[in-house]
């Protein structure tokens, strides 16, 4: 069904120096993995970007590896991709829930971060939204990934004095 509804898709984002981006992916729906990684790829290369890709185990691990990165690495944004497909217990809420949470708590510290985890229902789910002929959710995480740095870089480049400033 949200395949067969049109989307607005703002510009691609463009930059002066080529963004840096790293890719933190769970391969654990190796297929689906691939799928959003081609479509990320494309995107951050088509921003006349560059990447890194690193994998982790599930998609719970994802926040913690981009928090890990930022501290200790040299990017200017950040994508995570992976899968959650619903089981038969609670534990799809929580890496649900928690990997999503993760992101939002780095994106809120000023990282800038797009969300490729796909949470489904089905594995048909996945493939439609992973695809980059389709619905490209890779492609679609780069690309806010970008559009935020971008946003920090206007901003960073209109900081504007307020109240008292020591000589």
């Amino acid at each position: 069904m949200a395949g067969k509804i049109e989307h607005f898709i703002l510009p691609r984002a463009s930059f002066n120096e080529e963004p840096k981006v790293l890719i933190v992916v769970a391969p654990y729906y190796k297929t689906i993995a691939e799928n959003l990684l081609k479509g990320a790829k494309a995107e951050i290369l088509a921003s006349n970007g560059t990447f890194e890709t690193v994998e982790v185990p599930g998609a719970l691990e994802i926040p913690t590896a981009v928090g890990i990165a930022e501290r200790l690495g040299k990017y200017d944004a950040y994508v995570a991709l992976g899968c959650v497909i619903r089981g038969e217990t609670t534990h799809y809420e929580t890496v649900c829930n928690d990997s999503s949470r993760g992101l939002t708590l780095l994106g809120l510290q000023g990282l800038c971060i797009g969300n490729g985890i796909l949470t489904v229902e089905n594995f048909k789910q996945a493939e439609e939204r992973a695809n980059p002929d389709k619905q490209n959710k890779g492609g679609g995480a780069a690309a806010a990934a970008l559009h935020l740095l971008s946003l920090s870089h206007k901003w960073a480049d209109n900081k504007k004095g307020i109240g008292f400033k020591a000589d």
